[in-house]
């Protein structure tokens, strides 16, 4: 056996779903996929990089500024023994297509008896943080998440996000991809170094659906996903210097909802708080807290979200940033419990 360790090699989210994308293409001819700059731009997030000049315009299609039309025809195409991967450039612009997604992609299998699956993946992007309003900085999990049908998947690193892609072009159901934006490694976008990592050349799949414990402590949960994740481990380190000991889980899937990883973080550190830069009401950390609390896991105090509070995204810096989850309201999290 070769005791020569395996050469270190770092990419960026968007590398990573570029590299998963390329290989499954490479692997089955029926994937391809379609959107808007998904082709000789390579996608505005750096998703498609390379793609184009590989595999060319039949199978890397550039399509008109119509969301409902391109992603009806990525259903229809799914329906009918392809394999397509489509962008929607904006998780805020679901609006104009939801009923593609939701009243065909994702009912299909169940309305035809599971004969027509639609094994099709929509990838879009998540997140504000630098000032472009309402119209592009949501995150919308809890939207996707709650309607049957679909998996969601959100990576926190170019690891997980290349095992997952590669899960999700494989899978026979739907399959949201949701990547953070400011996770991207995109310089125009900041880049958060915690989310470029390791990330070996071979194909491989991270299971939808099992979360991962990033950090392991014993006095607090923190639960996240995408970019929660990270301030989950930099509010964590924060914490040490407390003399805090904090666990921090990735959820990586919404759908399926790894609770039963929850519910054994929980009942160890007997604390709970949730991180998710989607809307506070209605949403994931609403849904955490439930699955705990009908558990029954024993609380040493109260449990807490750290969310986006219930209104529209701002255009204004100061605003944004007083309105997006951080390290600091966090620790503020944990300071607030009682007992």
């Amino acid at each position: 056996m070769s005791n020569v360790k395996q050469k270190e090699r770092k990419l960026t989210i968007a590398r990573a779903m570029a590299e998963a994308v390329a290989q499954e293409m490479r692997a089955d001819e029926r994937v391809f996929v379609m959107g808007e700059d998904i082709g000789p731009l390579g996608g505005v997030f750096g998703n498609t990089r390379g793609l184009f000049e590989e595999f060319g315009a039949s199978r890397v299609r550039d399509t008109p500024i119509s969301e409902t039309a391109f992603i009806g025809a990525a259903v229809g195409a799914a329906a009918d023994g392809m394999r397509p991967i489509v962008e929607l450039m904006f998780v805020d612009f679901f609006g104009v297509c939801m009923d593609a997604i939701y009243n065909l992609a994702a009912k299909n299998s169940y309305f035809s008896g599971g004969h027509i699956p639609v094994p099709m993946v929509l990838m879009t992007s998540t997140g504000g943080g630098y000032s472009d309003a309402g119209q592009h900085s949501q995150c919308l999990h809890g939207t996707f998440a709650h309607l049957p049908g679909m998996k969601v998947v959100a990576p926190s690193n170019a690891y997980d996000a290349k095992g997952l892609m590669i899960a999700a072009i494989r899978d026979q159901n739907p399959v949201i991809f949701m990547f953070h934006k400011a996770l991207q490694g995109m310089g125009w976008l900041g880049t958060e170094q915690g989310a470029i990592n390791h990330v070996p050349e071979e194909s491989y799949c991270v299971e939808i659906g099992k979360a991962k414990v990033v950090r392991e402590g014993s006095d607090v949960t923190i639960v996240g996903i995408t970019s929660g994740v990270h301030h989950g481990l930099k509010a964590a380190s924060r914490l040490a210097e407390q003399g805090v000991s904090a666990e921090v889980l990735d959820l990586r899937s919404l759908v399926p909802l790894d609770r039963d990883s929850v519910l054994r973080s929980v009942a160890k550190t007997g604390r709970l708080i949730v991180v998710d830069e989607d809307y506070q009401s209605y949403g994931m950390s609403g849904e955490i807290i439930a699955s705990v609390a009908e558990s029954g896991v024993a609380l040493h105090a109260a449990p807490r979200r750290v969310a986006y509070p219930d209104i529209p995204i701002p255009f204004s810096r100061p605003m944004e940033q007083w309105a997006l989850p951080n390290a600091a309201k966090i620790v503020q999290a944990y300071q607030q419990m009682k007992g």
